[in-house]
């Protein structure tokens, strides 16, 4: 009964756990817009100013040489160009996907400081969608198993083993034929009358 009853437990921490997951990535997809909007102002800055000299993208990146700070600028400015690019996708498929859709996507749930601050802010809230209907699902039903092969795991640590029984001398058994046979004494054997 006890089994039960913890299993019951973890399945529905599991549950309530999990409902809110579309929440959380609504919130997420909200922050994600604020980032890919403010690296796009910085994104399309240093493009109209390539284009202003002439260049392109990627030539007005290699001028950037010659001192300590033009090369950490040039560094500077292909991680924001490589984050503006992931993020701009992550945030593309976000919105395509349905709500449901968004759960397969928890990858793209997965830029550490859009989910920081997402998370410093975010409020757990009730799930009355479908979407947090079928997460709470899923994480009942992982909360279920995790607490099965857990309990199992530490009942086969605790489970009695069967100890060997002691070792008896047996008696030789005797063959139907062995058993008519007369007896011998010394060797000698002795006949029925």
């Amino acid at each position: 009964m006890i089994w039960r009853s913890v299993t019951l437990a973890c399945a529905l921490a599991g549950a309530a756990a999990c409902s809110q997951y579309p929440a959380f990535a609504q919130a997420y997809l909200q922050r994600l817009a604020g980032q890919v909007d403010a690296l796009s102002v910085v994104v399309g800055d240093f493009e109209a100013s390539a284009m202003r000299a002439g260049l392109t993208r990627t030539q007005a990146l290699d001028q950037m040489t010659g001192t300590p700070f033009l090369t950490d600028r040039q560094a500077d400015m292909r991680r924001t160009f490589r984050r503006h690019a992931v993020l701009s996708d992550d945030l593309a498929r976000l919105r395509a996907a349905s709500p449901v859709g968004r759960i397969a996507l928890v990858t793209r749930v997965s830029d550490p400081a859009t989910v920081q601050a997402a998370w410093a802010d975010f409020e757990p809230a009730l799930p009355l969608t479908v979407a947090g209907a079928a997460s709470g699902a899923i994480g009942g039903a992982l909360g279920w198993l995790a607490a099965a092969l857990g309990l199992r795991g530490l009942a086969s640590l605790f489970r009695r083993r069967p100890r060997a029984a002691p070792q008896t001398r047996r008696e030789p058994r005797l063959t139907p034929t062995a058993a008519r046979a007369a007896p011998t004494l010394g060797g000698v054997r002795k006949t029925r009358a």
